[in-house]
């Protein structure tokens, strides 16, 4: 029987992991209970496991700009640590990146293999642990970059927007920022498609299909809660100047899925709707 361990466990994308892999033998580590920093701690907790999945990162986009060091160890040193403590057992490991390892500058959609170039620390950070990754475990490292994610385990902008809604007549939102808003769950279950088919080692872009300005996912997030969209402003990002720069276009290609015979992930509004019928953004975090 195959054995997992899902690193950062209690966040959004670990709570949705767990639920991806229930029945199966699963190890299922918070950040307090395993500390992927921690080397030997690490090697020690890997030992006997088959699949490796790291949903642990530091996500803090704006404080990385003044703690990078703090954000290094987790998100480069740490994924280093689970990818050589994988490699000792043999097993996978599946490591959550992010579009933030590209400039955000692109007219298309990033494909798999575009030189990382990213613009902020965050984004340093998580180029940097893909790299350390695949060299400490060239041939059983998965790279699943995502964006733009929500989900009922943590905060994310859908759940924000309500709660604006809440206090708020209107909302402005920036209408020049494009991406791919994607469900934690649907990622989720996309690792454990991945993990369990027969794909090779490499990158791929784990984002639901289409594309949005965040202005047009609040939007969308209002009419699915049964509000009126109109009460969502544009703006341009001008007017939320913030410490770390966000990329302008944030929109991943997905051919990796289709070299692999996996179809790619649902269109995002599809996504969304689903999430929002099973109360993801009523609920707030689990």
């Amino acid at each position: 029987m195959t054995r997992y361990l899902i690193a950062g466990a209690a966040g959004m994308l670990g709570q949705d992991l767990r639920t991806a892999l229930a029945g199966r033998d699963v190890t299922a580590f918070s950040r307090a209970e395993l500390d992927v920093t921690d080397r030997d701690a690490v090697i020690e907790a890997v030992a006997g496991h088959d699949v490796v999945v790291n949903a642990s990162a530091y996500t803090k986009v704006d404080d990385a700009e003044t703690h990078e060091d703090a954000a290094y160890a987790i998100n480069a040193l740490g994924t280093e640590n689970l990818a050589t403590a994988a490699a000792r057992t043999g097993g996978r490991f599946v490591t959550v990146s992010t579009d933030y390892v590209f400039d955000g500058q692109a007219a298309e959609p990033y494909a798999e293999d575009t030189p990382r170039d990213p613009i902020n620390a965050y984004g340093r950070t998580k180029a940097a642990g893909e790299e350390l990754a695949l060299a400490a475990h060239p041939e059983g490292t998965y790279i699943v970059r995502t964006a733009w994610l929500y989900g009922a385990g943590g905060a994310n902008f859908c759940a924000t927007m309500l709660r604006l809604a809440q206090t708020h007549e209107t909302v402005t939102v920036v209408d020049d920022q494009r991406g791919q808003p994607t469900w934690s769950l649907d990622l989720a279950a996309r690792i454990v498609d991945l993990v369990d088919s027969e794909a090779p080692a490499g990158v791929y872009h784990g984002t639901n299909s289409g594309v949005a300005t965040w202005y047009e996912l609040a939007r969308a997030v209002f009419e699915e809660a049964g509000l009126d969209p109109d009460r969502v402003r544009p703006t341009d990002s001008s007017a939320f100047v913030r410490p770390a720069p966000r990329p302008t276009y944030s929109v991943l290609g997905h051919d990796g899925w289709a070299k692999a015979g996996l179809p790619s992930m649902r269109h995002w509004r599809e996504a969304l709707h689903e999430a929002a019928s099973t109360g993801v953004f009523a609920n707030g975090p689990r």
